[in-house]
């Protein structure tokens, strides 16, 4: 190992994550754990709110298969967090379709109206802002994903005004 390379370190895994593990892998053949390897990173991303180069490492472990081919799923798919994000990650799809139909005039909003840049968080960690490929919605377009699990359509100013100062309103924030 050369002398600016650094090992990556395995992240401790609690027991109910084992055994969250553990559930997931039993509903594969003998000799199939590797087929687990998204359902190990979502439990971790759960659990952890992201994915890092050692939890990474702990699911390699686990599934005996190389970190690589761990972190080529966690980079592949945009569902998993490979940094902290905010509280609220606020995903706008900009694939073509989407974009034809306002989806960059939707995420350039958002950044003004949050006073970040795609890819960043807000300073009070509300929320973060990404662009995403296709959500498979190109009918509703605009749209985007609220935390990778509520679908949003036809993401206009008014409505994405409405969710960011409702989610800031839950918050305890002023709108």
């Amino acid at each position: 190992m050369s002398a600016d390379t650094a090992p990556i370190l395995t992240a401790p895994l609690s027991e109910a994550t084992l055994a969250r593990f553990a559930r997931e892998v039993a509903k594969y053949p003998e000799g199939q754990q590797q087929s687990a390897v998204m359902a190990c990173l979502s439990i971790v991303q759960q659990e952890q709110g992201w994915v890092s180069p050692a939890s990474e490492q702990a699911v390699a472990d686990y599934l005996g298969m190389p970190a690589m081919a761990v972190h080529e799923v966690t980079t592949f798919y945009n569902m998993y967090n490979q940094q902290p994000v905010g509280k609220y990650k606020l995903s706008v799809c900009t694939n073509l379709p989407c974009v034809l139909r306002n989806g960059g005039k939707a995420l350039a909003y958002l950044e003004r109206k949050l006073g970040i840049a795609a890819g960043e968080t807000t300073a009070d960690g509300l929320f973060t802002l990404q662009q995403c490929e296709c959500l498979g919605a190109c009918a509703d377009a605009p749209v985007m994903l609220v935390n990778d699990r509520a679908m949003c359509s036809f993401m206009e100013d008014d409505k994405l005004d409405q969710l960011v100062d409702g989610l800031r309103a839950a918050e305890g924030g002023q709108a």
